[in-house]
C-alpha cells in the first residue's frame, strides 16, 4: 500500500466513499455513515479522510453530543482491501488527538457495534469494552394475560397527550435514570423534541396510573407509540416506568401495561439491559417463545 494522505472531510466525500465501501455491513454502519461530515465547532466534531493515491478509502469522525456529555462518539470505516494494515488504528489515534482539543475537555470515547462484525473486533483490539447492550424485542399478541383494572381505587389505564408536562416529566426521569452508565442530560425540552414531538413520529401514548388521578394516582408506567397506522406489523413502542418504585412494583406495572398493549397486536421494543423492570418482564416471554429478539444484540463500547 502506497503512502497515504490524511485530510479533513470535504463535500462529495460521502459519494466517493460509498462507491469504495459498498453496502453497509451492519445497521450501525449504515447509521454512522450518516454522521461523517465536515468538521465543525458548533456542535464540535472532527472528521478525517485517508486517501490512497488521491482516492478516498477510509474516514473517521469524533463528535460530542449535549445529551450524553461525558463521552465523545467515534466511528471509523476502512475499505475492505485496505484493512489489516493499521489504517483504522492510525485514524483512531488521530481522532484521539483531536479529542484532546474538544472544548468540553471530554476525551473518553464511545462507539456502537454489533457482535462478530469487523467493528466489534476493531473496538476490542483498540481497548474499547462494552458498557451497555441493547436488543430489539417483538412481543406477540396475547403474550400476557389481561390485568384486572376494574377496582375503583386500583391502577388505571388512560390515554395521555404526548405534549403533557406530566408524561414529559415521566419520560425525562426514566431516560436519565436508565442511562446512569453514560450520564444523560435529558431535559423536558429535549424529551419533547427527541422523543415526543410529531417530528419523531410519536403518534400517541398511554399511561398506567397507580390509582385514579383524582385520588393522587401517579404514572407507574408509560408507552409511547411511533407507529402512525395500525397494521399487522409490530408497533414501535417506547415502554418506560417509574424507576423510583420497588422492583416488584415496577415489574408489575410494566407487565400490566404491556399486557394491554399486546392484547390484540404485536409491539416492538428496543431495550437496554439497564431497563431492569422491562428486561425482567421480557425474559420469561423470550423463554416461552411469545417474544422474539430481532437481529443481534448491539453493544456500546467505551475506553
Amino acid at each position: 500500500m502506497a503512502e497515504l494522505n490524511y485530510r479533513e472531510w470535504r463535500d462529495g466525500d460521502d459519494l466517493a466513499l460509498l462507491e469504495i465501501w459498498g453496502d453497509p455491513e451492519t445497521t450501525q454502519v449504515q447509521h454512522f455513515r450518516g454522521v461523517l461530515r465536515p468538521s465543525s465547532d458548533q456542535p464540535w466534531s472532527r472528521c478525517i479522510v485517508a486517501e490512497d493515491q488521491g482516492i478516498a478509502v477510509a474516514a473517521g469522525v469524533v463528535y460530542e453530543t449535549s445529551l450524553h456529555p461525558e463521552r465523545l462518539w467515534t466511528y471509523v470505516e476502512v475499505a475492505r482491501d485496505h484493512r489489516r494494515a493499521g489504517l483504522a488504528s492510525t485514524l483512531l489515534g488521530m481522532l484521539r488527538k483531536e479529542a484532546e482539543q474538544s472544548p468540553s475537555g471530554v476525551t473518553r470515547l464511545r462507539a456502537k457495534v454489533e457482535p462478530e462484525s469487523s467493528g466489534a473486533g476493531f473496538a476490542q483490539a483498540s481497548g474499547l469494552t462494552p458498557i451497555q447492550t441493547s436488543r430489539v424485542i417483538v412481543v406477540q399478541p396475547g403474550a400476557l394475560p389481561l390485568p384486572d383494572l376494574t377496582e375503583a381505587d386500583g391502577p388505571q389505564l388512560e390515554e395521555a397527550a404526548t405534549g403533557s408536562v406530566e408524561l414529559t416529566t415521566a419520560v425525562t426521569d426514566f431516560y436519565n435514570s436508565v442511562h446512569v452508565w453514560d450520564r444523560a442530560d435529558m431535559t423536558l425540552g429535549r424529551a419533547q423534541q427527541m422523543l415526543l414531538s410529531d417530528a419523531t413520529g410519536a403518534s400517541g401514548a398511554v399511561v398506567l396510573r397507580s390509582a385514579p388521578r383524582d385520588k393522587g394516582g401517579t404514572i407507574s408506567a408509560f408507552a409511547v407509540s411511533y407507529t402512525q397506522e395500525r397494521t399487522d406489523a409490530p408497533a414501535d413502542v417506547l415502554l418506560g416506568y417509574d424507576t423510583a418504585l420497588e422492583p416488584e412494583t415496577a415489574q408489575q406495572a410494566v407487565r400490566q401495561l404491556l399486557a394491554m398493549l399486546v392484547h390484540q397486536y404485536p409491539v416492538q421494543l428496543e431495550v437496554d439491559e439497564s431497563m431492569t423492570a422491562v428486561v425482567a418482564v421480557l425474559e420469561p416471554l423470550l423463554a416461552a417463545g411469545t417474544a422474539q429478539q430481532l437481529g443481534p444484540v448491539t453493544s456500546i463500547v467505551s475506553d
